[in-house]
């Protein structure tokens, strides 16, 4: 059973830093995409930062300049490097990954940006 776990949220003041970090267990193959998607009270579901096997990376543009999505093809795992966070980065991110059809999602880790 594949399983993505989060880790590395947490409370941090306006300006400062977090890195986010996902690994992936139970599977014998490597994602085409792991991607990092956030939600906030009140808004919907939106996509941070992905990226390839080939390493090809897109970030939203309110993120871009900030974050650093980087991932390990040989371990199946993805960090997220938050920099200059401000308090709209507040949120639940989720780490997401898909092979195929196929559609994997963490439990999520809580992200508070506030002085």
């Amino acid at each position: 059973q594949v399983q993505l776990v989060e880790s590395g949220g947490g409370l941090v003041q306006p300006g400062g830093s977090l890195r986010l970090s996902c690994a992936a267990s139970g599977i014998g193959f490597r994602f085409d995409l792991m991607a990092w998607y956030r939600l906030a009270p009140g808004k919907q579901r939106e996509l941070v930062a992905s990226s390839t096997t080939g390493g090809t990376t897109n970030y939203r543009d309110s993120v871009k300049g900030r974050f650093t999505i980087a991932r390990d093809n040989a371990k199946n795992t993805v960090v997220l490097q938050m920099n200059s966070l401000k308090p709209e980065d507040t949120a639940v991110y989720y780490c997401h990954a898909s092979h195929g059809p196929l559609n994997y999602w963490g439990k999520g880790t809580p992200v508070t940006v506030s002085s």
